[in-house]
């Protein structure tokens, strides 16, 4: 295993990112938490030092859903970081059941889970080569095997379906990490871009997401956490492919993390075969073109 020096997390206070950052911080990483509450990011870090007395830890305010919020990030990271080690895009939202937009006005989860992430890499790549050896890790998900891109309507503006568009937002993710992998070697640079998937972990993302703007809870809660207990790990569990992926001394360009049980929905973590809709190099391209131009942001 390899330590990072420095490196951010995002959604880092609660569930995989809250346990991504104690593991990086336990084996000496600074970790700066970046996330959108500094009343919860406070309770996080104090809950990680609980446990990781001498962890080095910050704080950083990050809204994904904001491209104001991901530039004013960036810059501040690009003004106090000399060189950043290892960036892990695991923030995201799950099944809003009705179409909600961002601030930019992106469908919810297209812009936080993707296309904030994209902005906020593109925006931290000049601190991110000036590392020796950077890495960059991309949350994807079972559910990214079942995901298509929209390319016709990739906003779904019409028919809007909570899982289709969480599924082709975590494809979407998964994608990226492959196509910043190819562009990273088309350049020459030592960045490693790999992408993990944490099978089914029991966090708050099955909850906040399904129940969104209904003030109660949906029924893909409850359903969902029906099964947890003889289908789904710890959140512990469900990050350990992140730390393989970002600190694995044998991680290549493109590699992709997952457990390695049955159906990969727990288990030790692993290399697993990307799905099948990721491997698309020219859809990977196109999608890539596309949110250069929605979020104004690109590779220089």
């Amino acid at each position: 295993m390899i330590t990072p020096r420095t490196a951010i997390v995002t959604g880092a206070t609660s569930g995989l990112g809250l346990e991504t950052a104690r593991e990086l911080a336990r084996a000496g990483t600074h970790v700066i938490l970046a996330a959108r509450n500094a009343a919860r990011a406070t309770a996080a870090m104090a809950d990680i030092t609980a446990s990781v007395p001498d962890a080095r830890l910050s704080f950083e305010a990050l809204d994904l859903a904001s491209l104001a919020s991901v530039r004013a990030f960036a810059a501040r990271i690009g003004a106090s970081v000399q060189g950043l080690d290892l960036l892990v895009n695991n923030a995201g939202v799950m099944a809003i059941p009705s179409r909600m937009v961002t601030e930019d006005g992106f469908e919810m989860q297209l812009g936080s889970n993707y296309l904030g992430h994209f902005a906020l890499t593109m925006l931290l790549m000049p601190v991110l080569l000036a590392a020796p050896a950077p890495r960059v890790v991309s949350l994807g998900s079972l559910a990214a095997k079942a995901g298509r891109i929209n390319f016709d309507d990739l906003q779904f503006s019409r028919g809007y379906s909570p899982w289709t568009a969480y599924s082709q937002t975590k494809l979407a993710c998964v994608m990226f990490a492959l196509e910043l992998a190819r562009r990273a070697k088309a350049q020459g640079w030592a960045l490693i871009s790999a992408a993990a998937h944490p099978g089914w972990s029991t966090t708050n993302l099955q909850s906040v997401g399904p129940s969104m703007g209904l003030g109660r809870k949906s029924l893909a809660e409850i359903g969902m956490r029906v099964f947890e207990p003889l289908l789904a790990q710890s959140a512990a569990a469900g990050a350990r492919p992140t730390l393989l992926a970002a600190r694995g001394a044998s991680i290549m360009n493109g590699d992709y993390t997952g457990p390695n049980g049955l159906g990969e929905l727990k288990g030790a973590p692993t290399l697993v075969r990307p799905p099948v809709a990721a491997l698309n190099e020219t859809n990977a391209a196109r999608l890539w073109d596309m949110a250069a131009r929605l979020t104004g942001t690109a590779l220089n």
